[in-house]
């Protein structure tokens, strides 16, 4: 069974976002959520959000244990790009675009095993 999440329009340059994303992906939620949470970038605040809204939607309306789910996808896709310019000198203009992102979370159920091998590998590394 899989669990999608999305979250659009994020005021947030996709590439930046990306950087955080390709940590989460094929972690336990748990551990996906903690290094989240230690992570000092404004991408990981909106990735955070969306995956909990993922957790909840497992619990809630499939029935689903937290405990065995997997991040299998942590996507970022681009938005639309607000368009702004800055005054440069002699009265021209330089553009400047500010860029939104989409935040795509896909969660899977583990199989037990490798669940609990997952959990162990990455706690042993810190």
């Amino acid at each position: 069974m899989e669990v999608k999440s999305t979250t659009k329009f994020v005021r947030l340059s996709p590439k930046k976002a990306r950087d955080v994303a390709r940590e989460i992906q094929g972690l336990p939620v748990s551990t996906a959520l903690d290094i989240l949470a230690f992570t000092p970038k404004k991408a990981a605040y909106y990735i955070n959000k969306t995956l909990k809204t993922a957790i909840a939607d497992a619990e809630n309306n499939f029935a689903l244990d937290a405990d065995t789910l997997i991040v299998k996808e942590a996507v970022i896709g681009a938005g639309p790009s607000l368009k702004r310019f800055k005054p440069r000198a002699r009265g021209s203009a330089g553009g400047i675009l500010k860029r939104t992102s989409h935040v795509f979370i896909t969660l899977a159920e583990a199989p037990e095993e490798e669940a609990k091998q997952k959990r162990v590998h990455v706690s042993a590394k810190a």
